[in-house]
């Protein structure tokens, strides 16, 4: 390789923690050697985003609709404990789910596998693509304490002029406790389904959809009429013709037969179903460190792809003391190279995707070969057994993917 690619237009988001201090390490390392990028950066860390009242969230979402990529590192949601560590004017809310509303789409999530590194659900020989709807439901709701006796309810008013309807959520008689109101947006959902259908389409793999519909019977009867009515007018034909399907199921249903499951289909949730079921599947492939993330818009062309785990916060705070830390970047090397890929997909830029195929290939051989981070090497040994010499520290196995990408790319013809 005897030049910089030229890579185009990103969108590029900074985070918090230790997760932050890995992100400047792949940028210098892994990136900047090889691609000359138009890079367009917001400071998403916590103390910036206080500093602008959090319009910094806005603005790098505007951007990624603008550029059609971004990539992200983690960052801190906080909560009362964060409000007071970092003495913040309000508790803001989690970034992640302020991008995912501007920007719409569906997050689709897969583990990376390697071949040393055992699953936990020993079965699943076949990766499982979790995608979760980005937008509503308990991440826009409004929640409040109810502070004593009285009623809560919800009114709709016709924009119009109709008569407005109003619905009693609880009459608190003896005491006060806690009350929520949330939506969603049928086209969110008709996206939803789109982008669904297509991934498991792609993949060529069967889609099931997980609700609580028995429950909820109109809030998510609506997810299940909606997805039904497009596979029966959409798409039916073209998954009959290869030879998948698609078919709905209760969500604590759907959870015991993908355990039973060998994996190798598409899963499609609701957003806190697919919030936690993806940290499950996750581990359930060996680490929530090794899990692609990528937000999948509407409009087929803008991406977002992200780390799928935290900031690594007790790493951090050892990071922090001059203590040795051990942390597994795969997951944030994973939104750069999603997000390249992307990237050459819209500009046709074959070396960019060579780039990015290349980098993925370097971190799963590198880890085949026996050189990871220290989660891994519990994952195949045990913690109790794991010894210093079975693993590399966070900045060694970073040194060790920069060679190992060197002398991958120094083989390879022309990008």
């Amino acid at each position: 390789m005897s030049k910089k690619i030229h890579g185009g237009s990103v969108v590029e988001m900074q985070g918090d923690e230790m997760t932050r201090v890995i992100w400047e390490l792949i940028k210098e390392k892994l990136i900047f050697p090889y691609v000359d990028l138009d890079l367009h950066s917001y400071d998403l860390g916590i103390e910036h985003r206080d500093a602008t009242n959090d319009k910094v969230t806005v603005e790098a979402a505007e951007a990624i609709k603008k550029y059609n990529v971004g990539i992200k590192c983690a960052t801190i949601t906080p909560d009362e404990k964060r409000v007071e560590e970092f003495k913040l004017k309000q508790m803001w809310k989690s970034p992640n789910g302020t991008i995912r509303n501007i920007l719409g789409g569906t997050v689709f999530r897969e583990a990376i596998i390697c071949k040393n590194i055992p699953r936990l659900v020993s079965g699943w020989v076949k990766p499982i693509v979790i995608g979760r709807h980005a937008y509503g439901d308990q991440y826009r709701a409004t929640d409040f304490v109810v502070p004593g006796p009285g009623k809560v309810e919800m009114t709709y008013t016709p924009k119009d002029g109709g008569k407005p309807v109003t619905y009693l959520v609880h009459n608190f008689e003896s005491c006060g406790g806690v009350a929520m109101g949330m939506y969603n947006l049928d086209q969110s959902i008709k996206d939803f389904a789109h982008s669904s259908f297509q991934m498991a389409l792609s993949k060529g793999w069967p889609l099931y959809m997980s609700t609580k519909n028995t429950i909820l019977k109109r809030y998510d009867g609506r997810f299940k009429d909606i997805f039904q009515e497009i596979y029966d007018r959409e798409y039916k034909s073209q998954f009959e013709a290869k030879k998948i399907w698609y078919e709905h199921r209760l969500i604590d249903d759907m959870v015991a037969q993908a355990l039973k499951s060998e994996g190798g289909f598409v899963w499609a949730c609701k957003n806190y179903d697919g919030d936690v079921q993806s940290d499950s599947v996750a581990q359930g492939y060996g680490s929530l460190g090794m899990m692609t993330s990528v937000l999948i818009c509407p409009d087929g062309k803008t991406v977002e792809a992200e780390a799928a785990h935290g900031t690594v916060t007790r790493h951090y705070r050892m990071h922090q003391k001059g203590q040795e830390t051990s942390t597994n970047p795969i997951a944030s090397i994973f939104a750069w190279t999603r997000g390249l890929a992307h990237r050459a997909k819209l500009d046709n830029n074959t070396s960019l995707k060579n780039f990015a195929v290349a980098l993925e290939e370097v971190c799963i051989e590198t880890i085949e070969s026996g050189f990871m981070t220290k989660d891994l090497a519990a994952c195949i040994k045990g913690l109790p057994n794991v010894t210093r010499s079975d693993y590399l520290n966070t900045f060694e196995f970073m040194d060790k993917l920069a060679e190992n990408l060197k002398g991958k790319l120094a083989s390879l013809p022309k990008l």
